[in-house]
């Protein structure tokens, strides 16, 4: 039996993540969010999901357990995915890219890019209840997601989609780099 495919997407918060998650689904992917672990973890420690209560949250749990502790909590939720292809959505550092490396070997790491003023631009539109409300917000969450390595996962990343224009071209480009990832791992 083919060991599990295991997709991990790493980008800027507003980057285009999401677009990237939607197009793996289309390709009977199974996926994993790793900011659904910090969020259920915030929430468990009683506090409501802002960027400042999520954010801190993350950086306690590094601190307390370690660099790669967010891949370490979803590499069971990996194995029990279904699907024989997984995406991981949400790498933040080399850390936790190499933990899910360790733990399989069909590891790939792709990146989604965009400007800030663009990713700025979709976050505000969103409104999930932990996205910035104003610039000063958005500056601080790049800065802490910039402080635990994400600038590394990003530029060390296998493949690069650049989401700038239109989402069908960030879709189409998507689609090519999956295709590429799937047929190495054939070999």
């Amino acid at each position: 039996m083919r060991e599990r495919l295991v997709v991990g997407l790493a980008g800027m918060p507003g980057s285009g993540k999401s677009i990237a998650v939607a197009v793996a689904k289309e390709r009977d992917y199974g996926v994993i969010v790793m900011g659904d672990v910090v969020r259920e973890e915030t929430e468990n420690r009683g506090l409501s999901l802002t960027p400042e209560n999520v954010g801190e949250t993350m950086l306690v749990l590094r601190r307390k357990e370690g660099p790669a502790v967010i891949s370490r909590r979803c590499i069971p939720k990996i194995n029990n995915v279904k699907e024989k292809k997984v995406m991981v959505d949400g790498i933040r550092s080399m850390d936790e890219a190499e933990e899910f490396t360790r733990h399989f070997p069909r590891f790939s790491l792709v990146a989604i890019h965009s400007s800030p003023e663009t990713r700025f631009r979709r976050l505000y539109h969103r409104r999930r209840s932990d996205d910035p409300a104003d610039w000063k917000v958005f500056c601080e969450r790049d800065t802490r997601e910039l402080s635990v390595g994400l600038g590394n996962a990003i530029a060390l990343s296998e493949f690069v989609v650049v989401n700038e224009r239109k989402k069908e071209e960030a879709q189409e480009e998507i689609v090519r780099v999956l295709q590429r990832v799937e047929d190495r791992w054939k070999r």
